[in-house]
């Protein structure tokens, strides 16, 4: 049996986990991610938190369904073969697997995250 609890993002969050999208992804720009986990669960499967990007763009591919809040900044969300979506303090929207794909962050964009990864098979 699982016993669930509540978590309160602003009472988790630690330091961040600093990085940047792998170099051969990058398309403009040189963008950098502070990554704040705040849980992880069912095997690693399933972890939620904050995360922050500075201005640029690369490639994205999705494997994993990922919930998104934006809390503050403007990006653009390309599907391939698609218009382009902008994105801003407000905004909440799902990327489902399958998902390939660019992210531009135009004004430093932060966001509150949910991610599922698939289960192996």
């Amino acid at each position: 049996m699982n016993i669930g609890t509540m978590i309160l993002f602003r009472e988790a969050l630690g330091a961040p986990e600093e990085g940047m999208p792998p170099p051969s992804r990058i398309l403009k720009g040189a963008p950098r991610f502070s990554t704040f986990n705040v849980t992880e669960s069912d095997g690693g499967l399933t972890y939620a938190g904050e995360w922050e990007a500075t201005p640029g763009a690369w490639r994205v591919a999705y494997e994993e369904w990922e919930f998104c809040h934006i809390l503050k900044g403007v990006s653009l969300i390309t599907q391939d073969g698609r218009e382009g979506r902008r994105v801003e303090a407000g905004d909440s929207f799902v990327i489902e697997p399958g998902f390939t794909g660019t992210w531009e962050v135009i004004e430093t964009t932060r966001k509150l995250y949910v991610i599922r990864l698939p289960r192996p098979a």
